[in-house]
């Protein structure tokens, strides 16, 4: 067991069009560089290029806002993290 990654909509072409993917990591932030190392398109939409989070990006941890410091969170097999896009139009 590992922890549950759910991707946004708007990211599931990256991943092969998955929902979700089971990824090993101690924090938020192992866990969602380990996913772009199995989905490298990800890494510019979630990661800004110091290795940041985009700041469209949100992360919740278990239903409930990682913020702030998201990617040094700790995590536990059966965890489970939504990357959600902060999305504007009209």
């Amino acid at each position: 067991m590992g922890v549950k990654v759910n991707l946004h909509l708007t990211l599931r072409r990256y991943a092969n069009d998955q929902e979700a993917v089971e990824v090993e990591g101690q924090t938020v932030g192992e866990c969602l560089r380990n996913l772009v190392k199995m989905f490298p398109g990800l890494g510019s939409n979630i990661f800004d290029k110091k290795g940041g989070l985009n700041n469209i990006v949100e992360i919740y941890l278990n239903m409930q806002s990682a913020y702030p410091n998201e990617l040094v969170k700790p995590v536990k097999d059966g965890d489970e993290i939504h990357v959600t896009m902060m999305l504007a139009g009209g």
